[in-house]
């Protein structure tokens, strides 16, 4: 039987300190086999344990020894309980009574259920996000959205006439079913969501034009509207599939390999490039065919495009070997950005990235060279965004330390000492933590490598 004294001030975080003459704890976590918490007869909240022969054995010995005295629970070298040993305990089993809240009783047994792991569990990556740039970035995606969807569905009436509102209106329904999909799956939506959804919309939009212009082609070889319909989605089939499935099958390899964003983008394409098969070829196809019925012969052809065609005179075969050698040089780039190597990101080469606001317009050179000195000569990224007064600063400073807690509030604290004075004046950490800084990610090195091999 345990008892914690009654609280008198609020719970504080103890470090272990290991036992004089020993490496390891008498008993571990491994010994125990299960642990949760119920109510006695007063209402109060126990919190119980089991543990298998071998530590019951231990634990009769270690409690005997104790008894009046506090015995530590301790996880990766934090005192989480130091109950008081009123009796030596026999068999094994264990209750904890004290002064628990069920929150308190529920967090210290699923505590003592981890315990028995072969390894601390260890944040590696951490992303936060303030609400003003979170709003910020969605409004931006938003917007990006709305007008390449506007634009599109201008454009469509605009080249293809009456043509253009079937095109549309498979355009529409493909991004309400991708929507519905997500949502009903309960998707959390983000920025490459976003992006996903744009890039779905053009290759929606694709599949009308490669179909409209089969069609066009058909007849302007003199073939009647449905013959013309007909070959025209037949002869079209081919490609629309060559690129749905070329697509596809990067967008499950980004989907299989990928992580948090990356996977994100790719879930929302693939369900909206199959959708987009959906909707281009059938849902089309069914209004065409449906007005066609009617004897209502939709338009393909419009005066700005017959224009544009006829004077459209791209000398493709005459210009060919400018087109090598301008692609020579591309390819030649590209393969020395390869020998150079890659300027990684944080999220590839491990480290902590802020986005600091600072109201104004700074020198980002000063910045730059105080940050440096703040660091311990450990040079910073700083990268502008948008304009000059709100900045991304990435470093690599304590990344490898292992107490990352601590080295977390050390860097946070040493970016402060660094911007102090291009901040407001009389700015507090506590006000720079809660206003100025805007975003924050971390990525230790163990997942900054699993991320460049998967990627």
């Amino acid at each position: 039987m345990f008892s914690i004294p009654e609280k008198k001030s609020p719970a504080v975080e103890l470090h272990a300190i290991k036992t004089y003459g020993r490496e390891t704890a008498k008993l571990g976590g491994e010994m125990v086999t299960d642990a949760g918490y119920d109510f006695d007869q007063t209402g109060k909240t126990n919190v119980s344990l089991t543990m298998n022969p071998a530590g019951a054995k231990i634990w009769a010995d270690l409690t005997r020894a104790n008894v009046n005295r506090p015995i530590a629970i301790v996880v990766d070298n934090i005192v989480y309980s130091a109950p008081n040993v009123d009796e030596a305990i026999e068999g094994g089993s264990s209750r904890i009574s004290g002064n628990f809240s069920q929150e308190e009783a529920s967090d210290l047994s699923n505590i003592l259920k981890i315990g028995k792991l072969p390894a601390p569990a260890k944040i590696v990556s951490d992303t936060t996000v303030g609400p003003t740039l979170g709003a910020a970035a969605l409004q931006g995606g938003m917007w990006s959205f709305i007008i390449s969807f506007i634009v599109i569905f201008i454009l469509m009436i605009i080249y293809y006439n009456t043509a253009g509102w079937i095109a549309n209106i498979a355009l529409i329904l493909n991004l309400l079913f991708t929507i519905g999909v997500l949502a009903g799956f309960g998707f959390t939506l983000t920025a490459p969501g976003i992006a996903g959804l744009v890039l779905t919309i053009g290759m929606a939009v694709d599949t009308n034009v490669i179909i409209y212009e089969r069609i066009k082609e058909e007849l302007r070889k003199g073939k009647g509207y449905i013959p013309a319909i007909n070959d025209g989605y037949k002869h079209s089939l081919s490609p629309v599939l060559d690129g749905h499935v070329t697509t596809l099958l990067t967008a499950c390899i980004l989907f299989y390999f990928g992580l948090g964003p990356v996977r994100g983008f790719a879930t929302t394409q693939i369900i909206g490039l199959l959708l987009s098969l959906f909707c281009g070829i059938l849902v089309s196809r069914w209004v065409s065919d449906w007005f066609t019925t009617k004897k209502r012969h939709l338009n393909y052809f419009s005066k700005i495009a017959n224009t544009i065609e006829r004077k459209s005179n791209f000398k493709f075969i005459e210009f060919r070997k400018r087109a090598y050698v301008i692609s020579i040089i591309i390819i030649a780039l590209g393969i020395s950005t390869i020998f150079n190597g890659f300027d990684y990101g944080v999220e590839f080469d491990g480290g902590r990235s802020y986005k600091i606001e600072f109201g104004k317009k700074v020198d980002v050179e000063a910045i730059r060279n105080d940050l440096k000195t703040a660091f311990e000569d450990e040079n910073p990224i700083i990268k502008t965004v948008g304009d000059e007064s709100r900045l991304d600063i990435t470093t690599s400073y304590l990344i490898r330390d292992p107490k990352t807690q601590v080295a977390d509030s050390i860097v946070e604290h040493k970016l402060y000492d660094g911007l102090k004075k291009y901040l407001p004046a009389n700015t507090s950490f506590q006000q720079f933590d809660a206003v100025h800084k805007k975003e924050s990610k971390k990525v230790l090195p163990t997942i900054s490598d699993d991320l460049k091999k998967e990627h």
